[in-house]
């Protein structure tokens, strides 16, 4: 016999969150999720030039990765406001040409987020390409594999646990950021209202408080089930390279 409505897991989450925190919920992964997907190409190419690469410019690009760590958030967004706003050169150029637009857009918490990540991505990865040995893949080299193939059989593989760390970090920055978004795509609910957002607009009204601390729980949970994932494929990775 089917039980009622009201008994099941998903109805008794939605009747303890209200619509408007719902959907600052599933926005936020939504948007972590693209930033995530969107920068993880870019990631690994640059942490393998910042790692194996020897060429002129490579401590600026080493500190352009890193500049958002080291500026301010809200300076970070509002330099993505200058660049990507509609008036902006790289946002006009794209809305006219593309159709897309960033500017008070989930899609602009989503590049807001890519970029505040990006760093911690790249790090991790660029560790993990350092330490892999390179005489594994010289003899890789030395048995005829082309230089794609060394790259997909041998250094992917050893460096996948740092893959999937940049991975990680990224998603629980894009989760936890605030400063660059509301600088860049406001704070609107439905459209750009991240948890982080939420959080400090219930905070702000009489009575929020109770929001603002459901909310908070949901970010804690999905924080530690973002490091549970973590240690768990870090640690299945390790067995499946240990494995003869």
């Amino acid at each position: 016999m089917d039980s009622p409505p009201s008994s099941r897991p998903t109805d008794r989450m939605e009747t303890w969150l209200s619509p408007e925190e719902w959907s600052a919920v599933r926005l936020s992964l939504q948007v972590a999720a693209v930033a995530v997907a969107a920068s993880l190409p870019l990631g690994v190419a640059v942490a393998y030039l910042l790692a194996r690469g020897r060429f002129w410019g490579r401590g600026a690009l080493d500190a352009v990765v890193h500049l958002p760590l080291i500026l301010p958030p809200v300076v970070t967004g509002y330099l993505l406001l200058l660049f990507f706003g509609r008036r902006g050169p790289a946002g006009a150029f794209l809305e006219a040409h593309f159709g897309l637009v960033f500017s008070f857009r989930w899609t602009g918490a989503a590049l807001a987020c890519a970029v505040m990540g990006f760093p911690l991505m790249v790090r991790a990865i660029r560790l993990s390409i350092e330490a892999v040995d390179r005489r594994l893949e010289d003899a890789a080299s030395t048995l005829g594999a082309s230089p794609a193939m060394v790259f997909l059989t041998i250094t992917l593989p050893l460096m996948a646990p740092g893959v999937i760390a940049g991975v990680i970090l990224s998603f629980a920055k894009a989760m936890g950021e605030f400063g660059a978004t509301i600088t860049f795509v406001s704070n609107i609910p439905g459209e750009t209202q991240t948890l982080p957002s939420a959080i400090y607009a219930l905070t702000q009204v009489p009575g929020g408080d109770a929001g603002a601390l459901r909310l908070t729980l949901v970010s804690v949970v999905l924080s530690v089930a973002a490091l549970a994932a973590s240690e768990a494929l870090a640690r299945a990775m390790k067995r499946r390279m240990a494995a003869p």
